[in-house]
């Protein structure tokens, strides 16, 4: 029998809320291990000397390791994170492309372990009245105008005459029979006071 390993649960989140100021790449070192003269690590020789330079100059913020082993030892790619989390990575019989995404997929993961996501959002103050988004309180109009144009973007005023034009007449009635309750109630209110 196999192991099992148990993913946990959790909300989907950034590291330290990464991107939200600047970008801090998670990666802080990578570590590439290959035999000198070993068939199966090919494809990783061909990368040190094709790939690894230009890897490097775009990525100036990771420190790069190359350890040549002389005995039959399969090449790996060793990862080092911010965080403390190291992965690692067996490059056996893959050639230099497939090397290079692998380099590319380290680069671009935070160093948390896989997680089952309960939501697919998450916000640190949850509210009752639903996800914001920029055209919440907008007429709808504005969702057929081509940006930019002359028109200045003013705030729907609605007047209360025409509020009351655009209700039914069932609506309206039911309006003024609550508006006459409540008068009714406040002289009920004000003469038990006195």
């Amino acid at each position: 029998m196999g192991s099992t390993r148990e993913i946990t649960s959790k909300f989907l989140n950034s590291v330290l809320h990464n991107g939200v100021g600047r970008y801090v790449c998670q990666l802080q070192r990578i570590t590439l291990q290959f035999c000198k003269k070993h068939q199966l690590s090919r494809g990783m020789r061909d990368y040190i000397e094709e790939n690894l330079v230009e890897f490097a100059e775009k990525n100036p913020q990771i420190v790069l390791y190359v350890t040549p082993h002389s005995k039959y030892q399969s090449p790996k790619i060793v990862a080092e994170y911010l965080n403390g989390s190291i992965s690692k990575v067996d490059v056996v019989k893959q050639e230099r492309e497939e090397i290079a995404k692998a380099m590319e997929l380290l680069r671009t993961q935070s160093g948390q372990e896989d997680l089952k996501t309960i939501r697919p959002w998450r916000t640190n103050n949850p509210s009752m009245q639903g996800i914001w988004h920029p055209f919440l309180h907008k007429p709808q109009e504005i969702n057929l105008d081509t940006f930019p144009n002359d028109k200045p973007t003013k705030r729907a005023h609605y007047q209360r005459h025409e509020i009351l034009q655009n209700m039914s007449q069932d609506l309206q009635e039911e309006l003024k029979q609550l508006k006459v309750k409540s008068s009714q109630a406040k002289r009920k209110e004000s003469e038990n006071n006195v």
